[in-house]
């Protein structure tokens, strides 16, 4: 037999230069630098200025350390959606920002001397502050490049810090905003207080975590009861596990409609073993098992059975008749403070749920006991130190603690030892609760009373206009007495907002309807400054709108420091004496900074009108930066800064565990970046649900690598399909073939799809869902087309003439798929969609970040195609599936030499479903089910296919033949 000719040189195969191996994290950097180079982001602000803006506001991260996963979760996602906006044609522009002040930089700069063996205290604030400030900018300048590497797109060149001059006035010219209108008072109550960081703390800086501590039963002998005489010398028990409150002890807590009984129990001899106790009716029994009673039968009445627990008076009492009782402290032989009575209060928070019925107060470190002690002038004491020392000059324990020491709390601590001795102490153990650590120390937190400035939530806001007091001596403002609260206003946004996903609005909802006073004070060094005068003789705070015009100007020529060294007299002006005022130090929570930006980002770029469309960050801001933005602009504009918010969860390791340095499971997306490419990451972000918490680790990320290989050589087949492809060669919708016009139907249901989750105005509920929207393109992607379209229409590309008809307009598809796919692909994958566009349209000056949403005619739906092509699809999976047995056992080498006879008559119509199938033949309509055989027809020697002309292996088939002859 001769030698068959050789026709590869005559098939016209995919010609491309665009390598299957995609080398990202080589190639990356290039093309950052390229962007950066040719100002991408600036020039994408002239080509849609002037088009319907979408602003994403970023929430500002501390400047304080490389950035970790949740960093990159959350700035691709943000990316991401930025980039959607503007690939709809919006104006969509993105300013970066970084929270400068507050705890979490001062504390590092704090553990710097502290490794030098330095105190903070004895260092010039000045020159402290300066450090912070070079601390932060520091890390800026780290941080930025690390979110730039993560193919984050923004104004680099422009980012906004909360410790830049004119942010700092801003955020004091919105504190004096709430100063002006009534909203701002100085007060004594307990707040969240860090004794290792020594400043109060909001609730957005506290954790919760397990802890064993000390529970104790204590006893505190009755020495009046009017209503119930027979109490008196018997003792009242209380149950605590915070045994350091009980040196400041001033009350005892009762519930009005608890019952209550007096018991004790007696030996064999009938003998008093302990006892009378006064203990709520439901609470005998845990309180028995705690003091190892619990073995003692109960009886009521007048019986003395040897051994029992008896109820001493026969009956029971009903909490209301503790009114008037008192009761006197354990350490009262001390002397002064601890001499004084301790009366019995009725309090609503005083349940059975826990403890004894009957509560110890100390105003001083709880909220509720503050509550109902000041209703009756019970005043705090402050014993206790912002280190969690008791004063120096206290009457028990002077100058111990600190407070939050576990040995300190202990059975054997001077407190338990104490009260032990002096008989007082009825059980002590270990009880294991959730209680509340500071995120930045990891130590225990306490509720402690000291001074601080607080914005109000129930206090009808002012109307901002001014009344004389004293003579014109100090302007105070008029507050609406009819006015909404800024808990009411703040919850009427909420319910005008639209929040992603939908749950999130009961979460922050259900946050500002039980949430305090904000306190927005701080006992720091590093931030903004409590920019205010207070009178001191009516300790009421200076309000006078030129005298805050001129704190404004000296910040915005100085910054914050401008108030620690300020001329305070020039800045009070000649209407106000300087010697009749307290200048205030305290720093601004840094939650009031960030709460602050929509005003010198949003409104000072875009126009004082101007709103946020989209706020985005990780579920925990629901208690902080949107609750403290909320609150913000609610208490100055009576709005909400935002139109939407999307919470996302939170990033855990590949076994859905917490990222902890000390397991060793963190995953750090430099290291990701510098191994496989930023575009994995993004394709893991874009891929995970992310409204809950998300897992990665390595099979997640093989997992996102996979689905990106897969996707970049759809790419690099239609780069290669498409290589001399020319727009004159298209053809018309009306004539192609029915698997063109069906392929694209398919892209008009994906555009619609991805449509759906990008444009708000869509009205989908699937709105920013971009798992949704990855899942949909990857798979059209490797479905649709690569396991589909293209391998049945490769043998028209490779072996049809160039100017046929049917290989002309699968070509006009791919072209049109090529430009809807690269551009629904340019948010996911920025990188990659800038190398496949320069690979086919090469330009310095272009980019395919100008492109704008794909012309996808939406009359290409035809839902007859669909359910054909679906019933079609389905068949060709079942053929495939029966040719593979033949194929394993090498009956056949592809399914081109198969010849399939099935029992269904498809709806094929002029459908060649043999060459939808990629079979030899199809004979339907005979048997059951599906035979597969091998095929007796020849092969043709350039197409391979077998036909029936084809006279022997090697010929030409006749279209093969004409193409040669053509």
């Amino acid at each position: 037999m001769t030698d068959q000719p050789d026709y590869k040189a005559t098939v016209f195969l995919p010609v491309t230069d665009f390598p299957m191996k995609a080398g990202l994290a080589q190639k990356e950097p290039a093309i950052a630098a390229r962007w950066a180079a040719m100002d991408l982001y600036g020039k994408l602000r002239e080509r849609r200025a002037g088009r319907e803006r979408f602003i994403l506001h970023d929430g500002p991260p501390y400047a304080n350390g490389d950035i970790h996963m949740g960093h990159a979760m959350n700035k691709v996602l943000k990316d991401i959606i930025v980039r959607s906006q503007s690939l709809l044609g919006k104006d969509a522009p993105y300013v970066p920002g970084w929270d400068c002040h507050g705890l979490p930089i001062e504390w590092k700069i704090e553990e710097e001397y502290r490794k030098k063996k330095l105190n903070k205290d004895e260092v010039p604030p000045q020159e402290f502050r300066a450090q912070c400030r070079a601390y932060a900018d520091k890390w800026v300048d780290v941080q930025k490049e690390q979110f730039k590497r993560l193919g984050v797109m923004g104004d680099w060149a422009d980012p906004y810090l909360t410790m830049k001059f004119d942010a700092e006035a801003t955020i004091v010219g919105e504190l004096l905003k709430f100063a002006e209108s009534g909203q701002l008072y100085r007060g004594a109550k307990p707040v969240m207080w860090s004794p290792v960081e020594k400043t109060a703390l909001a609730e957005a800086e506290v954790e919760y975590e397990d802890v064993v501590s000390t529970q104790i039963d204590l006893a505190f002998e009755i020495m009046k009861a009017p209503n119930a005489p027979e109490l008196v010398g018997a003792h009242a028990v209380i149950w605590t596990t915070t045994p350091w409150t009980i040196p400041v002890n001033q009350a005892i807590a009762y519930g009005e409609g608890v019952e209550y009984e007096l018991v004790k129990w007696v030996d064999s001899n009938n003998q008093t073993v302990a006892g009378p106790f006064l203990i709520a009716v439901d609470l005998v029994d845990p309180f028995l098992a705690r003091v190892g009673h619990n073995s003692i039968s109960r009886f009521i009445g007048d019986e003395l059975p040897s051994g029992a627990l008896l109820n001493l008076s026969g009956k029971r009492i009903v909490g209301s008749q503790l009114a008037g009782a008192i009761a006197r402290h354990p350490m009262h032989k001390l002397g002064g403070f601890f001499a004084k009575p301790r009366p019995f209060l009725a309090a609503d928070h005083v349940t059975t749920d826990a403890g004894t019925g009957l509560v110890h107060m100390s105003p001083d470190h709880g909220e509720e006991d503050f509550i109902v002690c000041k209703k009756l002038g019970i005043d705090p004491v402050f014993a206790v130190d912002d280190g969690g020392f008791y004063r120096n000059d206290w009457e028990w324990l002077p100058g111990q603690g600190s407070v939050i020491n576990t040995k300190f709390n202990g059975p054997d601590g001077p407190i338990c030892t104490d009260l032990r001795e002096a008989g007082a102490l009825l059980s002590s153990g270990e009880f294991k609760h959730s209680y509340p650590h500071s995120w930045r120390s990891k130590a225990r937190i306490i509720y402690r009373c000291t001074p601080q400035w607080f914005i109000p939530m129930d206090k009808p806001q002012g109307d901002g206009s001014f009344v004389d007091v004293d003579g014109g001596v100090l302007p105070t403002p008029i507050i609406a007495s009819n006015g909404p609260t800024l808990r009411e206003v703040a919850l009427d946004a909420i319910e005008q907002t639209r929040w992603v996903p939908e749950r999130s609005t009961n979460r922050i909802r259900s946050m500002v309807e039980g949430r305090p006073d904000w306190v927005i004070s701080r006992q720091r060094a590093w931030g903004v400054p409590i920019a205010l005068y207070v009178h001191r003789k009516s300790g009421q705070y200076l309000v006078d709108p030129l005298v805050n015009d001129r704190i404004v100007a000296a910040f915005k020529a100085g910054g914050a420091d401008a108030w620690f060294g300020a001329d305070h007299q020039a800045l009070l002006g000649s209407d106000y004496d300087l010697n009749d005022y307290e200048v205030v130090n305290d720093i601004l929570d840094v939650w009031f900074d960030s709460g602050s930006t929509h005003s010198f980002v949003v409104e000072a770029r875009y126009g004082p009108d101007a709103r946020a469309d989209l706020y985005i960050e990780g579920s925990d801001q629901h208690r902080g930066w949107f609750q403290s933005s909320l609150l913000e602009s609610c208490g100055t504009r009576g709005q909400a800064p935002f139109g939407a918010v999307l919470t996302h969860g939170f990033a855990l390791d590949g076994n859905g565990r917490k990222m902890s340095k000390s397991l060793g499971n963190v995953v750090d997306p430099l290291k990701i970046m510098g191994e496989s490419g930023a575009d994995i990451l993004r394709v893991w972000v874009a891929s995970t649900d992310y409204f809950d918490d998300v897992r990665i680790g390595k099979e997640v990320l093989a997992g996102s690598s996979d689905a990106y290989r897969k996707l970049r050589n759809s790419f690099r087949y239609m780069l290669g399909a498409l290589s001399d492809y020319d727009e004159s060669e298209a053809v018309s919708y009306d004539d192609m073939p029915e698997l063109e016009r069906y392929m694209l139907h398919r892209l008009a249901e994906l555009d619609a799809e991805l449509r759906a989750v990008v444009d708000k105005a869509a009205g989908s509920d699937n709105w920013l869902e971009f798992s949704r929207y990855t899942r949909a393109l990857f798979d059209f992607a490797n479905s649709d087309l690569s396991a589909f379209f293209f391998d049945i229409r490769k043998d028209r590309l490779y072996c049809d003439a160039k100017s046929d008809p049917k290989r002309r307009a699968y070509r006009t598809v791919l072209d049109t798929l090529f430009h809807a796919l690269v551009r629904y692909a340019a948010p996911i994958i920025p990188f990659t969609a800038e190398e496949v566009w320069q690979s086919r349209f090469p330009s310095d000056e272009d980019s395919v970040h100008f492109l704008e949403w794909p012309d996808v005619d939406h009359h290409w739906i035809n839902r007859h195609l669909d359910d054909k092509w679906t019933a079609l699809r389905s068949q060709r999976e079942q053929v495939n599936e029966a040719i593979e047995p033949l194929r394993r056992e090498k009956i056949v080498r592809s399914s081109l030499e198969a010849d399939v006879t099935m029992g269904e008559l498809l709806p094929v119509g002029d459908v060649d479903f043999a060459e939808v199938a990629i079979v030899a033949r199809v004979t339907m309509g005979v048997g059951d089910g599906i035979i597969v055989e091998p095929s007796d027809w020849h092969k043709c020697g350039r197409c391979w296919r077998l036909l029936p002309e084809v006279t022997q292996d090697g010929a030409l088939c006749d279209r093969c033949d004409d193409v040669l002859k053509d």
